[in-house]
Parts: structure tokens; sequence; C-alpha cells
């Protein structure tokens, strides 16, 4: 499967992190010695599972590497503009592309063994629409203190993760409902909206469940979908204010290895002092909340 990483957001004056952007793309902005958008690409080229990359709003010349192939693209503006041109440019260099993989260039603490998990659970079934969610106790207790917004559903709390599966053929259809859901995707509130009343209802009462979601969104499309239930924190721990930017500087500075002063490697020494723990991953599958969870190799 071919990789998409959108990476066009440039920080306006108005918004968090446009002090630490030096008017440049979000995705450049250092994260303990490298690019955001670097990490991903590390993950993408240690992923078995990822043939390409097709890399969106920067170019050659911001100086990142990769060990898969690699294609740039400029931005073409709105979110849905870009996954839109990413999937036309992996259809050129591969018509026969059944599935995609899109991923935010604002994850940097995803590895390559999360995105294989992803794409090795996303081949189980058919369906046209994958995407994940992350269980509220399993982001605090990985990352303490990183204050994502969360779903109330039946059975868990959960945030939404940034590394997602389509099939290629979907993308271009409904774009006035996909824009839509894009805009609201930090409003849980807004996108229950969207999918009805029976939603709303089910929200407001806590009988909302993942699949319940997913699948509504699917049937409004004509399209099948499935929910999964990410063990992985890092991959719903994006990056979109400061404190989010200290942790995770902290966190991947104490998970990579320190480079020898001979080396010639940059260090990049966090702002703050305050670490978000880091455990190893846990062996879970998708589906309802268990009381207690640990984090150990899927």
């Amino acid at each position: 499967m071919d990789a998409v990483v959108l990476a066009g957001g440039i920080p306006r004056p108005d918004e968090p992190l446009y002090s630490y952007s030096n008017g440049e793309a979000k995705a450049l902005i250092d994260v303990a010695g490298k690019p955001m958008v670097q990490w991903v690409l590390d993950a993408l080229s240690s992923a078995r599972s990822v043939e390409r990359v097709i890399l969106i709003g920067l170019s050659p010349k911001s100086n990142l590497t990769c060990r898969k192939p690699i294609v740039y693209l400029s931005n073409q503006g709105k979110m849905l503009d870009n996954i839109k041109a990413g999937v036309a440019k992996e259809l050129e260099l591969n018509p026969a592309a059944e599935y995609v993989l899109f991923s935010s260039s604002d994850i940097p603490a995803v590895t390559g063994e999360m995105v294989d998990w992803l794409v090795r659970t996303c081949a189980e079934t058919h369906d046209d629409i994958y995407y994940n969610v992350v269980r509220r106790e399993e982001m605090e207790e990985v990352f303490p203190g990183s204050k994502r917004t969360y779903t109330r559903l039946k059975d868990m709390q959960v945030c939404g993760g940034d590394v997602n599966v389509a099939r290629t053929a979907i993308v271009n259809e409904h774009s006035d409902f996909w824009s839509k859901i894009i805009d609201s995707r930090k409003s849980p509130v807004s996108q229950a909206m969207l999918l009805g009343p029976s939603i709303i209802l089910k929200l407001l009462f806590r009988q909302l469940t993942a699949d319940d979601v997913i699948q509504r969104v699917a049937s409004k499309l004509g399209l099948k979908g499935r929910a999964l239930v990410c063990p992985y924190p890092e991959i719903g721990m994006d990056v979109d204010k400061p404190h989010q930017l200290e942790i995770m500087r902290t966190f991947l500075a104490q998970r990579s290895p320190k480079p020898s002063p001979a080396s010639g490697a940059r260090s990049s020494k966090p702002k703050t002092t305050s670490a978000a723990k880091k455990k190893a991953p846990a062996k879970t599958k998708a589906g309802p909340a268990k009381k207690k969870t640990t984090r150990a190799k899927p």
C-alpha cells in the first residue's frame, strides 16, 4: 500500500503554533532535533507494508529523507483537495491501486510497527473506509496532560486517530459531505449533527458506539465502513498546541538514542521538564473496552 502524507498547513498568526513555525509549514517545526514530518517519514520508511510515499504541501527543498520512493505535491489549499490530489497521483503512478493510507504530518511518535499493524488489520476485511479511535485511558497513560478532545461513547471515551485507510475509488464521491465531516473533525457534536437525530440522541444518552459512527457515515454514502480501536495512542497524539509540542519533544528525546558528540548530529533540548510516560504497546484487539489494559506488542 502507498501512503499519502498531508503536510500543507502553515500556522496563521492567530493559531497556537505560529511562534514555533517561523512562517513555514507546521510539519517542519523542530521536534527533538528533526522536523515533525521527518519522524512520520521515518516510520513509513521502516513500515514493511508501505511501498511509496506521496507528500503533499512540501517540496524537495525541505531537505527531508525517506527510504521509500517519495513524490512531492504542492499544497492544494483545503484538506479535502489535498486528499483528492494525493489519490489522483496514486492512481497515476499505480492505476491498479485499490486502497491508500492517509497520515497527517503532526504525529511524530508514530512508528513503522504501528503502521504495519493498521495495514494488517485493515486487510482482514474489504470495507471502503477504516477509521481509528484511541481509548482515553490509554492515551492518558502514555501522554498525561495532552488534553485531547474525547467523545463519550457507550463503552468508552475516545479521540480520533490520524492514520487511516480508504478505498481509492470513493475519494472523489460525495465531496460536500466529506468536506463538512473534515471541517467538523475537532467537534464530536458538530459531526453528530451531520449524521442525524438518532446519532445525536445516542451521543447525548451515551448509547453511541464507535461502530455506530462509522456505519452511519458509510450508510449515508452507500459505503461499507469499519471502526478500529487502536492500541497505539501515538497514532492519535497529534500536535496542535504548544503544550502538546513540548510533550512530544520530551517523549521523543527520551525515546531516541543520544548521538555521539563526534557525530555532528543536532541536539534538541526540551523547553519543559514534563515527561510523557513511555510504556510498551498493548496487545489489544478492536472491540469493547476492558476494565484494565496493559500495553504489550500486538
